[in-house]
C-alpha cells in the first residue's frame, strides 16, 4: 500500500507519519464465476475459470474510479520469472483502447467498486496464476502485494468453440469433463466383467496434484497450453518407468512393498500421496489403474477424457502385425518357442482435442497410453494418436498410431516346426485380435462398443483397403494362402464360479463327406492378464474320431482343486486345443480365456440421504472357501460423499462373515456411489457397489 501524502510503502493501514494510507482490495466472486464456468463441484475455495470465457472480479479502491484519469491493470503472472513475450505475464486494461492477449472491459462501478469482466485467449497456459493490481502514479506504477487468496485456476475449457478441446455435443461433456464415477470394464471379450472407480477429478487437492505432475516433469510453462503436448507429457508422466513418474507398474504378483494394483478403487489417494510426498512414485499399477488415474488427469484440467478396454490386445514390439504361436510337428503347443503375448485386454485413454499438427479429418479421439509398453521419443508413453489415423490406415501420423493400429488389427499366426527347425505357416487368425473395443455408454452405466471407431468390419472390402494402406508405411502380415481346413473345433464360453469343478467343451465340426480322426492336444494355463502364462492345471490328448458331416463334443474336467492355488489376481484360464487331423495333415485350432469368477461383497447404506446428515455404510463379506484368508485389505469410498477409508483384518476363517460399519456425511446432492474393494494374497478383485441419491 501507498501512502498519499509521502508516497511511502507499507503492508498496514497506516503510515509511520500518521497518514493515512491508500488502498486496494481484490476480490474474485469464486462462488459467481464458479456456476458460470462449470468449475462449481471443485473442492476449492480458490477461483477456478475455463479459457475463453469471461469472469469478474470486484476492485475497491480508496476512492471513485475516473476514467478519464486513472490508468490501472490487472495483472496476471505464472511462474517464478514472468515475461510477457512467454504468456507467463499477462497485463490486462479496463478500455478498449489499449488491450492484451486477454481482454478487459469494466462491467460496473459503484461508489469505490470496480467490476472488471476478464476473458482469456483460448491458447493460454493452463495453471494456477497469482493476481496484482498495477496503478499509474506520478511516481511510477504502484502493485499490490502478494495476495495467495487471490490466485486464480485457468483451466481448458470443452464449453468453447474456440477452444482446441471443444466437444460439441452436452451430454459427452457431462460424461467425459464432469463425471466423476467411471466403469473400467476386463476379463473376456465374451465374458465381460466391470468395476467402479472414483475418478474424484474434483476433490480437495487433486488440482494441485494435476498441475505439479507437470512441475515434476519440468515440462516449459510456454508449453502448458497446448493439448497435445500436455497429454504427451503426462503419458510418460503417470508412469515411472523413466522419469519418477506417478505409478510403479508391477505384474508379478508380488506386492509386498505396495498396494496391489486390484485393491485400489480410486485416483484420489494416488494422486494425493504422490503429490504429497513430491513426487515419490506410488506402488502399484496395472493398465487400468494407469488408464483411470490418467482419466482424472485429463477431466481435471477440463480436457474430455474415456477409459477404453481393447480386448484380445496385440503387445506388438517389432513393427509387424503378427502374433506368433509355435507348434510341434503333431500340432502340440510348443511353450518354450512361443514368446508374444496377447493381452485379453488392455485399457488405454482417449482424449478428445483438435489436432492442427495433421491434416483435417483427424482431430476428435485421440488414443494416449500411458501404461509402459514401449518407448517413444526415448521416454516410455503412447499419443496422442488419432483414432480416425488408426481406422484409415494413415499410421504416419504423429504420434505412436503404428503401435496402436497393431494393438487392434494384428493375426495371429500358428506355425508348424519342422524337424530340421524351419516355420511353416499352418493357420491364420486374423479376427481373434482388437475383438472388441468398449467404454462406458454416455450418462449412464451400460457399455458402449466402439469397436467401429478403430476399425471396419472384418474382412470387409475397406478392411482390406487398410491393411494395404498400412503396409505402404511398413507394417508387415502374413500374406500366406492357406486351404480351409474341413474340421473345426471351438470352445464355448462358460461361467465359473472360482473353487467350482467345470467341464470345458470342445466342439467339433467335420464338414468333409469323409471319416476324419483329430488328434488333439488340450492345455490349461493359468495366465496372467497380459497372456504371460504362470502354471499348468490341465493337460489332455484326447483322440477324436468323427463321421462325415457329423458334429461331436468332447468334454474335459477341470477340478478346482487343480486350479485353486494356482489362480493369479486376474482369476484367468487361458485353453488352447490344437491337433492334427491324421487323414489330410490339416492342423486345427481353438482358444478361450475362461474368466473365474470372484465372490462379491455386499454394500449397504442406512440413514437420511441428504447434504451434512450422518449415515452409516457397511461392507459384509463371507469367506465361501476351504482355507483361511490372510492379511486382508478392505477399502471404501465415495465422491462427493465420503473420503478413501480402510480396514485389515488379520484372518477371516473359512465360513466366516465380517461386517465393517463407518459414518459420514455427504459434502454435496446428486447421485453417486459409494464404492468397496477386498484384496489378499489368495483373492483378488473382490468389489462391491451401492449407488445413493443426495438430497440438498
Amino acid at each position: 500500500f501507498e501512502c498519499k501524502k509521502c508516497h511511502s510503502l507499507n503492508y498496514e493501514n497506516e503510515c509511520n507519519d500518521d497518514h493515512i494510507i491508500i488502498y486496494i482490495v481484490i476480490k474474485t466472486n469464486a462462488d459467481i464465476n464458479k456456476q458460470g464456468h462449470n468449475t462449481h463441484l471443485y473442492s476449492s475455495d480458490f477461483l477456478i475459470v475455463r479459457r475463453t470465457l469471461e469472469f469478474q472480479i470486484k476492485i475497491t479502491f480508496d476512492r471513485p474510479y475516473k476514467p478519464a484519469e486513472d490508468k490501472f491493470a490487472v495483472e496476471f503472472v505464472i511462474g517464478p520469472s514472468p515475461q510477457y513475450s512467454k504468456g507467463t505475464y499477462i497485463p490486462v486494461f479496463p478500455n478498449e483502447e489499449r488491450q492484451s492477449v486477454w481482454r478487459g472491459r469494466i462491467v460496473e462501478t459503484s461508489d469505490n467498486v470496480v467490476t472488471m469482466g476478464i476473458t482469456t485467449s483460448p491458447e493460454c497456459i493452463v495453471g494456477k496464476y497469482m493476481i496484482y493490481i498495477g496503478v499509474v502514479t506520478p511516481y511510477g506504477i504502484r502493485r499490490t502485494r502478494r495476495d495467495p487468496s487471490t490466485d486464480i485456476y485457468i483451466l481448458f475449457n470443452p464449453w468453447s468453440p474456440a477452444d482446441p478441446v471443444f466437444l460439441d455435443d452436452e451430454e459427452e461433456r457431462e460424461e467425459c469433463v464432469m463425471n466423476e464415477l467411471g466403469i473400467i470394464y476386463h476379463g473376456a471379450y465374451d465374458d465381460v466383467s466391470e468395476r467402479a472407480w472414483n475418478y474424484g477429478q474434483f476433490e480437495f487437492g487433486v488440482l494441485d496434484a494435476c498441475l505439479f505432475i507437470m512441475d515434476k516433469a519440468d515440462m516449459p510453462l510456454s508449453n502448458r497450453g497446448d493439448v497435445i503436448k500436455v497429454t504427451r507429457v503426462a503419458s510418460a508422466m503417470l508412469n515411472s518407468r523413466d522419469d519418477d513418474g506417478v505409478l510403479v507398474g508391477n505384474w508379478s504378483g508380488d506386492y509386498t512393498y505396495g498396494v496391489p494394483p486390484t485393491s485400489w478403487t480410486g485416483s484420489v489417494e494416488i494422486l494425493l500421496d504422490y503429490a504429497g510426498s513430491r513426487g515419490t512414485p506410488v506402488c502399484y499399477a496395472q493398465c487400468w489403474v494407469y488408464a483411470a488415474v490418467f482419466n482424472t488427469f485429463l477431466r481435471c484440467l477440463g480436457i474430455p477424457g474415456r477409459v477404453v478396454t481393447n480386448f484380445f490386445s496385440a503387445h506388438d514390439n517389432d513393427g509387424n502385425l503378427k502374433m506368433d504361436i509355435i507348434l510341434d510337428e503333431n500340432g502340440k503347443l510348443d511353450r518354450n518357442r512361443t514368446k508374444d503375448s496377447i493381452w485379453n485386454y488392455h485399457c488405454w485413454n482417449e482424449c478428445f482435442m483438435a489436432r492442427s499438427d495433421l491434416p483435417p479429418g483427424f482431430g476428435g479421439w485421440q488414443v494416449v497410453d500411458a501404461t509402459p509398453q514401449e518407448t517413444s521419443d526415448g521416454m516410455f508413453r503412447c499419443g496422442p494418436a488419432s483414432v480416425a489415423a488408426v481406422k484409415h490406415g494413415q499410421i504416419c501420423y504423429p504420434f505412436d498410431a503404428p503401435f496402436v493400429f497393431a494393438e487392434v488389427n494384428s493375426d495371429v499366426i500358428f506355425y508348424r516346426r519342422q524337424k530340421d527347425g524351419t516355420l511353416e505357416v499352418v493357420k491364420v487368425n486374423p479376427t481373434h485380435v482388437g475383438r472388441m473395443v468398449l467404454t462406458k455408454a454416455v450418462l449412464h452405466d451400460g457399455r458402449r462398443d466402439i469397436t467401429d471407431q478403430y476399425k471396419f468390419p472384418e474382412g470387409s472390402p475397406e478392411e482390406r483397403r487398410v491393411l494395404e494402406k498400412a503396409e505402404e508405411f511398413g507394417c508387415q502380415r502374413e500374406k500366406a494362402s492357406l486351404p480351409q481346413s474341413d474340421v473345426e473345433v471351438e470352445i464355448p464360453t462358460l461361467d465359473v464360479r472360482v473353487g467350482d469343478n467345470f467341464d470345458v467343451t470342445l466342439q467339433f465340426k467335420n464338414h468333409s463327406d469323409q471319416r476324419r480322426t483329430a488328434d488333439v492336444y488340450v492345455t490349461g494355463t493359468v495366465v496372467y492378464y497380459t497372456g504371460v502364462p504362470s502354471a499348468e492345471v490341465v493337460f489332455k490328448t484326447p483322440k477324436v474320431k468323427l463321421d462325415p458331416l457329423q458334429s461331436k463334443d468332447e468334454k474335459v474336467l477341470v477340478r478346482g482343486e487343480d486350479y485353486m492355488h494356482k489362480l493369479v489376481e486376474q482369476a484367468n484360464i487361458h485353453f488352447i486345443a490344437t491337433g492334427k487331423i491324421k487323414e489330410t495333415g490339416q492342423i486345427i485350432t481353438a482358444m478361450k480365456v475362461i474368466t473365474i469368477h470372484n465372490p462379491k461383497l455386499i454394500v449397504k447404506v442406512t440413514g437420511s440421504p441428504r447434504v451434512s446428515e450422518e449415515m452409516y455404510v457397511s461392507v459384509e463379506f463371507t469367506n465361501p472357501f476351504k482355507f483361511s484368508l490372510e492379511n486382508v485389505d478392505l477399502r471404501m469410498e465415495g465422491p462427493g460423499i465420503m473420503p478413501f477409508k480402510r480396514k485389515q483384518y488379520s484372518l477371516i476363517a473359512p465360513g466366516t462373515s465380517i461386517m465393517w460399519t463407518e459414518t459420514f456425511s455427504p459434502r454435496r446432492a446428486g447421485s453417486t456411489k459409494l464404492i468397496a474393494s477386498l484384496d489378499c494374497a489368495a483373492l483378488r478383485q473382490v468389489y462391491g457397489e451401492t449407488e445413493l441419491t443426495i438430497q440438498q
